[in-house]
C-alpha cells in the first residue's frame, strides 16, 4: 500500500518538479507526502583557508545561517501554497486514508538524508540528474542503492495532469530488478487504467516470461497488454515506445550491470536517466 512518500529538497528550484508530482500520487492513493528539506550546514560556506581571521569566519558563519534560514523559509512557503493549490492537508500527525503533507528540515548530505528517511518510504520523489549542473545523481544513487525502495524520477517541465500516472508501461526481460519493481509497484498498476508490459530481446536466462507476468498481475486483478520490440538501445525504445502509447509513467528494474560500468560505458539504465523526458520508477 502507497502510503508515505519521500520527497527530499534543497535550494535548487526543483522542488515544484517533484512535489507536484508526488502530491499527484498522493491524492489517487491517499497517501501522506513528507517533504524533507536538506539544510546546508555552516561549514558548507566555509572556505577551505586556515589563516582566515576569527572576527571573518564569524561574519561567514553568521550569513551561511541567514542564508539557510532564507532558503528554508522559502521553502516553507512553497509548501503551503503547494498544498492549498493541490488540495492537500499539512500536518505532522497523519491519517490513513487521507492525502496529506508535511515538513521536516535536517542537516547534512542529500545522500545521508535519503538512506535516514527512505528505508521506511513506500516511494521515493526525486528530480532527473542535471549533468550539467552537477546535482541530483547521488540523490538517485542513494535512493536505489541504500534504500531499498522504488524510486521516481521526475524529468523538469513534465507537465502533471490530476490523473498522473493511470497510463503505465512496464520494462519486462525476467530478471531480478525487473521482477523487484513488478512486486513493489503493485499499487501503482492496481490503481492504473492501462497497463502494458514492454518486452524486448531474449530475456535472462531461467527468468520468468511475459506471459507469466500477465497470469502474475491477472491474479491480483490487473488486465495488462504486452508489446514486443526489438531495438539496438533498448533505453531508448522503452522511452520512445512509452511515448507512443501515450502512458505518463515507465516502471522499470535498474541497474542489473555495475552502477559505475554503466555511467561510464552506458547501459538500459543509464540511458534512461540520460534521456527521459517521462517519470520513471527505478527500482533495484
Amino acid at each position: 500500500m502507497l502510503s508515505r512518500i519521500l520527497v527530499p529538497v534543497r535550494g535548487d528550484g526543483m522542488a515544484e518538479t517533484v512535489i507536484k508530482h508526488a502530491a499527484a500520487l498522493a491524492k489517487t492513493h491517499k497517501a501522506h507526502i513528507v517533504v524533507v528539506h536538506c539544510r546546508a550546514q555552516t561549514e558548507d560556506f566555509m572556505p577551505y583557508s586556515s589563516t582566515l581571521p576569527a572576527f571573518a569566519r564569524k561574519t561567514m558563519a553568521q550569513q551561511a545561517k541567514e542564508y539557510a534560514d532564507q532558503q528554508e523559509n522559502e521553502v516553507r512557503q512553497q509548501l503551503d501554497q503547494f498544498a492549498e493549490t493541490l488540495g492537500l492537508r499539512v500536518t505532522d500527525t497523519p491519517t490513513s486514508g487521507t492525502a496529506s503533507m508535511q515538513m521536516i528540515e535536517e542537516f547534512g548530505r542529500m545522500a545521508d538524508i535519503i538512506k535516514h528517511n527512505g528505508r521506511l518510504a513506500d516511494l521515493i520523489v526525486v528530480a532527473k540528474p542535471d549533468r550539467d549542473r552537477n546535482l541530483g545523481a547521488n540523490s538517485l544513487k542513494s535512493g536505489l542503492f541504500q534504500t531499498g525502495r522504488p524510486v521516481l524520477m521526475c524529468p523538469p517541465g513534465h507537465d502533471v495532469t490530476a490523473n498522473f500516472g493511470s497510463r503505465l508501461t512496464i520494462a519486462w526481460n525476467g530478471s531480478l530488478e525487473a521482477s523487484r519493481a513488478v512486486a513493489m509497484t503493485l499499487d501503482f498498476a492496481a490503481a492504473a487504467s492501462e497497463v502494458t508490459i514492454l518486452s524486448g530481446g531474449k530475456g535472462e536466462p531461467h527468468g520468468a516470461t511475459t506471459d507469466e507476468l500477465v497470469d502474475y498481475y491477472r491474479l491480483r486483478g490487473i488486465a495488462a497488454e504486452t508489446h514486443r520490440f526489438e531495438a539496438k538501445q533498448p533505453g531508448a525504445a522503452l522511452l520512445d515506445i512509452t511515448t507512443q502509447l501515450n502512458a505518463d509513467m515507465l516502471i522499470m528494474g535498474a541497474y542489473g550491470q555495475n552502477h559505475e560500468r554503466e555511467t561510464i560505458f552506458g547501459g538500459n539504465t543509464q540511458a534512461v536517466v540520460d534521456k527521459a523526458k517521462i517519470p520513471t520508477i527505478f527500482v533495484h
